[in-house]
């Protein structure tokens, strides 16, 4: 395999010479400059990437840190990270939450992963990483930006959505259609995006005359066996409630699972809202009714700001995200109640 010594003496040229026609940085005459892409050719060189990078500076990778690699949620935004990664020619490298430590070690481990590899910018998605994290990264915090999470020490960098008003949101479609006895399956009340979701749910409920106190209510884990077993709890507590809450989709598919393993029509004797409009939510069945988070608005802007970061791109960043309600069949207007379970 050519290497850039056999370029540069092909061409007749200096190593220096070559290596600056190969990165495009610094000036040659334009007889040397075709003299040595006329050796690059006959040769058939590509540089390596270790190459490339010692040559421009830069990896042309981004590190992308995630807390698990698993379910539905994760894999749509992996996707819009990597499509616009690569129309910018440059490469996703991906850290994810394993072994040994609690959640922020395993952020810490996994980020400082991605910074050994040599990535030239990081995009951190997870609740779980501190300010003093961030601030222990020195002059690498200046290339990261985190989605669906603030840092105070670097707003700019920060992109997320509204998930209070999301909860909201929820709440009034199913007030909308005439619900007033609803439940709740909640996620990890440690995580700030599902405590601001179930605040915003919880407030619009009291602010149109719900006694909140008395709202059945289940912390679960955002998968879909947490939400069979917390919707299988649900009915086994007798109660009679027209209408369900599940703070992600993911739970919302494990409790339709479930009731319709239990005998429960939805939406006839129960309606039942999610939270994402993840991809599973329009293959549901019933197709479920989800509050729709511009999750791809809010990742592809957070990637443009990283890409103007690192690569002095100048492409355009915003940071309004719309939110909204998705209609679909899991989700009518109340009936007097649902039947008991036998």
């Amino acid at each position: 395999m050519a290497t850039i010594k056999d370029v540069a003496k092909l061409a007749g040229v200096g190593l220096g010479t070559a290596s600056r026609v190969v990165s495009g940085k610094g000036s040659v005459s334009p007889a040397t400059l075709a003299r040595v892409r006329k050796a690059i050719d006959e040769l058939g060189f590509r540089p390596s990437h270790a190459a490339r990078a010692l040559l421009s500076g830069s990896s042309r990778m981004v590190g992308v840190y995630i807390p698990v690699l698993s379910g539905t949620f994760y894999t749509p935004i992996l996707q819009i990270i990597d499509t616009e990664l690569r129309a910018a020619g440059v490469h996703m490298v991906l850290a994810f939450g394993v072994g040994l430590g609690d959640e922020r070690r395993q952020a810490i481990e996994g980020v400082e992963f991605l910074i050994e590899r040599g990535c030239d910018g990081l995009v951190v998605m997870t609740s779980a990483l501190l300010e003093e994290d961030v601030a222990a990264l020195g002059m690498k915090a200046g290339q990261l930006v985190a989605l669906n999470h603030s840092f105070a020490s670097i707003p700019d960098q920060c992109f997320t959505v509204d998930h209070a008003l999301g909860g909201r949101l929820a709440a009034r479609a199913l007030l909308d259609h005439k619900h007033r006895k609803i439940a709740v399956i909640e996620g990890p009340r440690r995580l700030a995006d599902n405590v601001a979701r179930v605040d915003g749910f919880m407030a619009e409920m009291a602010e149109q005359g719900i006694d909140t106190a008395r709202v059945w209510r289940m912390e679960s884990d955002f998968s879909p066996a947490g939400g069979w077993a917390a919707a299988k709890q649900m009915l086994d507590s007798g109660q009679g409630c027209t209408a369900l809450f599940c703070a992600n989709d993911e739970m919302a598919v494990g409790a339709l699972s479930y009731f319709q393993e239990a005998g429960i029509r939805v939406p006839h004797d129960l309606s039942v809202i999610g939270y994402d409009d993840t991809p599973s939510a329009a293959f549901s069945a019933p197709r479920l009714t989800s509050v729709h988070m511009p999750w791809r608005e809010m990742t592809q802007n957070g990637v443009n700001a990283l890409l103007n970061l690192c690569y002095d791109l100048r492409r355009t960043v915003t940071r309004e995200f719309p939110v909204s309600v998705t209609l679909r069949a899991s989700l009518a207007t109340a009936t007097g109640g649902r039947r008991k379970a036998a």
